[in-house]
């Protein structure tokens, strides 16, 4: 479903503050593969995630998503074929509106729009039975402005719209950081679901090495713009914390507990 072949990006080439971000960076995922993504800060997680989404083209290398070459594609183009949320509950929801129209906006999101802005009875039907899913009572709230509701529920609300027209590859770029521990287990749930019951293709970035191992079928942990480790199957299944400090201490050559490279919030 999604190639990436030998991704490379520097930033601020030439000066004193260059950086190289991703380097010769390759990955193959299968359809429905939900992948965590898991490194330091500064190990190209994000950069990763942004690269896939065309917030900036990469130096060299292949994007391909379903067989489609999206390499040089604008960011505005590959909306239509992926689905992003933001650790930022606020991003990419539209605050001063209604929370129908914010779905509304999410189901036309890729296709061409006349001036017909209006939520259609079928649309409203349709928005009614998937925020039922959420188990929220939204679906009794859907003229409230999405602006008043709580981080959690624009959240959960922000991962229903990034999944309304089931995306080919979904990016969850740690979309529960800025919960507290309760409502980020919730939307953790939710997001298992979603991605489930949909066979999506996800790649999750996170800080948290339990969500890391807890989640998906496989595992990525990045260092210095390289995959470093890549587990899946009955491995990451019996996989430890312990196990994967010692893995990362063996191939990045330094231990993770005194370089304190990774936030694990409990």
């Amino acid at each position: 479903m999604l190639k990436l072949e030998h991704l490379h990006k520097t930033f601020n080439i030439g000066t004193v503050n260059e950086k190289t971000a991703l380097k010769d960076l390759s990955l193959h995922l299968l359809p429905g593969d939900f992948v965590t993504v898991i490194g330091g800060n500064g190990a190209g997680k994000s950069t990763l995630l942004n690269a896939v989404a065309g917030v900036w083209p990469v130096d060299s290398g292949r994007i391909v998503l379903d067989g489609q070459d999206i390499t040089a594609l604008p960011e505005h183009k590959r909306a239509a074929l992926i689905g992003r949320v933001f650790q930022d509950p606020m991003m990419s929801t539209a605050p001063n509106m209604q929370l129908e129209e914010n779905l509304a906006l999410a189901l036309r999101r890729g296709k061409k729009r006349g001036l017909g802005w209006g939520v259609t009875k079928g649309e409203r039907e349709l928005f009614r039975e998937k925020l039922k899913t959420l188990g929220l009572g939204l679906e009794d709230r859907m003229t409230i402005k999405v602006g008043l509701l709580s981080g959690g529920q624009r959240q959960a609300l922000t991962l229903l719209m990034a999944t309304l027209t089931e995306p080919k590859l979904l990016l969850l770029d740690e979309h529960t950081a800025a919960l507290d521990p309760a409502t980020a287990k919730k939307v953790l749930e939710l997001s298992d679901r979603i991605v489930e019951e949909s066979h999506l293709t996800t790649l999750m970035i996170t800080h948290n090495m339990t969500d890391a191992i807890r989640h998906g079928n496989r595992l990525i942990m990045m260092d210095q713009g390289h995959i470093i480790l890549d587990i899946s199957g009955e491995e990451k299944k019996h996989l430890t914390k312990r196990d994967l400090m010692d893995k990362f201490a063996e191939v990045a050559g330094y231990q993770l507990e005194s370089d304190n490279t990774l936030l694990t919030k409990e």
